[in-house]
């Protein structure tokens, strides 16, 4: 016993030092209980297979894939649209969207969609990101607790009930006081919390496709000189391919998109050809982008017979036209030793080798007019091509230099294709499964994450990417922490310490006491393992009562997910932290009265909703 809680404290240290990552602190603990015989081989590699945690990975991908497609960039967006020039009312938005966002998203990727979106609208209204981020963070921290799997500590309680006998609770059980919760939330923000909320002016605006977009047009003119043309019924370009007409060198043009009017996916025939070969068959009533001279394209129209399809080179028309969740743009700048060098290079032309293609180019800051550029070292290129390939490209071509994130600005794509509805239609699946409990969490949550992966929703290299290895392998490996407190009876000791103390009074002030020892812990180290831990405690002080756990296992998730008072205790704090300018202070001038909210109306709710 004593072993098992010098291990626990040291653990608890190093969560708050903050030295080293969770999942290492908590690898540490789980060889810790092996080496000194607290718990046997298969006692401390449980957590590895615990349905808790395959659940939660597969949680992971399904977020993922909402985010992918488009799904949590058109939510993120829609709701500041709706806000107008209101600063109340893009507060009041920004928490309701990240809280209902956040209970069938990770909380983490909810915060990770919404961050760039809210800073970019606080600036637009005249306010700033300091005034509206940690509402999102605290919104989406209160939003978890809409669903079963909106984060991590619902489902260790629920399956912490199940393991010791007792009934699972619902998909939506948890909305009934998760709506409550979040309601109040929203209203602490509107009325008191903005006022507590710091006014940090702050430079760090997070990539935002929509404000690239207007920068690379006024920077680049990438709008100039960009055409869309229809193949129209007595062209000689039909059934030909883009490689019998040379177009570059006669017309002095090249072809950087092509939409079919006719498609076939099961066939392969796709409604767009993003990067055109000389192998490209063009068909009847194709239409094709293509980039050139006014004269040029003028000439190219009448000898092949092409009709002209109107296009506005405005922000929307040209993000519609090049990017999507598939094919994206970003800024290269080319370095004294880039192979490039020297290279005469068509504007336009998509380069297989590097994968990319070359929209325009920028010399000292001015844009450069030729259709083909000599490449010096300084230049400046804004590239077309696969979002792997150009994050790829940081990697392969090391003497090139890529602006930005890739990967984030690939997520801020909210335009919607037929994987946005798969995905979109899995998640609904796995909802169903759990409501009408036709087969197990771990298990529904599998099937969606799988059909998500098989239809391309999320590409399996993403996949990986998306899961927070960190937290999986953390609750992994702190699961077996929670069994050697009940091996070595420390779970029983606690739970009846609290039962004499507080449970001979009444069973809500044991339940309040449970609730701060909880909090208490949340505010240091992550609210999965902090829920790991106090699962046994509250279920043993429970039943020591002969009372139901049900109303104990709630505010366990409750109390976990209530990490308002540090930047430490849960990464949505973390990740405004830097965007908002925070101080540790201001987490906790605005994080307590929340908190203090969150405690008395989970003592006058949950005894109502899940009687003793």
């Amino acid at each position: 016993m004593i072993t098992v809680l010098i291990i626990l404290t040291i653990t608890i240290i190093l969560f708050v030092w903050g030295k080293f990552t969770p999942d290492i602190i908590a690898l540490m603990s789980m060889l810790s209980l092996f080496l000194f015989g607290i718990l046997d081989l298969n006692e401390t590699l449980s957590g590895f297979s615990n349905p808790t945690v395959i659940m939660i990975a597969s949680l992971f991908i399904i977020g993922e894939g909402l985010s992918q497609t488009g799904w949590t960039a058109l939510a993120g967006q829609k709701f500041v649209q709706w806000a107008g020039k209101s600063v109340p009312k893009l507060l009041v938005l920004v928490t309701l969207g990240s809280g209902v966002l956040s209970g069938f998203v990770s909380n983490t990727g909810t915060v990770a969609t919404l961050l760039p979106v809210t800073v970019s609208a606080a600036y637009k209204i005249g306010t700033v990101p300091s005034k509206l981020l940690m509402p999102v963070a605290f919104g989406s921290n209160t939003g978890g607790l809409l669903t079963l799997t909106g984060t991590p500590p619902n489902i260790i309680a629920s399956n912490a009930l199940v393991e010791n006998g007792f009934e699972a609770f619902s998909f939506f059980e948890f909305a009934l006081i998760g709506i409550p919760l979040l309601l109040i939330s929203v209203l602490y923000f509107r009325f008191i919390g903005s006022k507590l909320l710091p006014e940090n002016t702050t430079e760090n605006q997070p990539i935002n496709i929509d404000s690239e977009m207007h920068e690379w047009i006024e920077n680049y003119s990438i709008d100039e000189n960009i055409y869309r043309l229809r193949i129209r019924s007595m062209s000689p370009l039909l059934n030909t391919t883009i490689g019998e007409w040379n177009f570059e060198e006669k017309y002095n043009i090249s072809i950087i998109r092509l939409k079919r009017r006719k498609t076939n996916p099961l066939k392969g025939i796709k409604t767009y050809v993003e990067f055109p070969s000389i192998d490209t068959e063009m068909r009847y009533h194709d239409i094709i982008t293509v980039k050139g001279e006014t004269e040029a394209i003028d000439k190219f129209i009448i000898d092949f017979q092409l009709g002209i399809i109107p296009f506005k080179n405005e922000d929307d028309n040209l993000k519609e036209e090049f990017i999507n969740q598939e094919v994206g743009m970003a800024e290269m700048i080319v370095t004294p030793k880039s192979l490039f060098l020297g290279h005469n290079i068509p504007m336009g032309l998509y380069l297989e080798q590097a994968g990319i293609q070359l929209l325009a180019a920028s010399r000292n800051n001015k844009p450069l007019k030729d259709k083909n550029i000599a490449v010096k070292a300084g230049d400046a290129f804004i590239i077309r091509g696969t979002w792997e390939r150009i994050e790829h490209l940081k990697s392969v071509y090391k003497n090139l230099v890529i602006s930005g994130s890739p990967e984030n600005m690939a997520k801020d794509v909210n335009k919607l294709t037929y994987k946005s509805y798969i995905a979109l239609t899995m998640l609904l699946v796995m909802i169903a499964l759990l409501v009408f409990k036709i087969v197990p969490g771990a298990i529904a949550a599998m099937i969606s994450a799988g059909v998500i992966l098989l239809t391309g929703g999320v590409p399996m290299a993403k996949a990986y990417k998306g899961i927070s290895w960190i937290s999986v392998i953390m609750i992994a490996a702190m699961i077996p922490m929670g069994l050697a407190l009940q091996k070595t009876g420390i779970a029983e000791l606690a739970a009846n310490s609290l039962v004499s103390n507080l449970g001979s009074i009444h069973p809500i002030v044991l339940l309040g006491g449970i609730f701060l020892l909880t909090t208490g812990f949340s505010q240091a180290i992550n609210n999965s393992a902090t829920a790991v831990l106090m699962a046994p405690i509250a279920i043993i002080a429970a039943t020591s009562l002969n009372i139901s756990p049900q109303p104990f296992m709630i505010v366990v998730a409750i109390s976990a997910s209530t990490a308002f008072l540090t930047p430490v205790g849960t990464t949505t704090n973390a990740m405004v932290m830097a965007a908002g300018d925070y101080k540790f202070m201001n987490y906790l001038k605005v994080g307590t009265p929340l908190l203090l909210s969150f405690f008395i109306l989970s003592l006058v709710l949950v005894p109502l909703i899940w009687p003793f």
